[in-house]
């Protein structure tokens, strides 16, 4: 498998189409986890905002299933995205074995952020923040 040089900086992408398409493919399938955990995430602090509201006006019995609730789905979310980046670097490091190339990729850092708001959400509920 061949890689292009960039004048002397670290190659961006691997030369060989087959080795850019599974990388291509990998970003979409992380875009994927992110989507997914991003829907988790929402989801969790919306149900718990609403479930909120009703056991502060007495229409519902239990007063902590809100944050029962929007942990879980908080904490499942947050866990869908750390193992979305898991499996990603992983077929990132697969591929670098081939032949270097570089590791940064925006979806990489995306994956990053939207496991660290994940925690911070699980946190503000868990803490009763929000």
């Amino acid at each position: 498998m061949s890689f292009r040089e960039d004048h002397g900086r670290l190659p961006a992408l691997p030369a060989d189409l087959g080795a850019i398409r599974t990388v291509l493919a990998a970003d979409r399938t992380l875009m994927a986890w992110i989507r997914t955990s991003l829907s988790m995430l929402s989801f969790g602090f919306t149900i718990y905002k609403l479930l909120k509201a009703l056991a502060d006006h007495g229409q519902i019995a239990r007063t902590d299933s809100p944050q029962h609730v929007g942990m879980f789905l908080a904490a499942m979310g947050t866990i869908s995205m750390l193992l979305g980046t898991a499996s990603y670097w992983m077929t990132l490091r697969e591929i670098a074995q081939a032949g270097p190339f570089r590791l940064g990729r925006s979806v990489l850092l995306m994956a990053v952020i939207m496991s660290l708001a994940g925690v911070l959400l699980f946190i503000a509920i868990a803490g009763r923040l929000v």
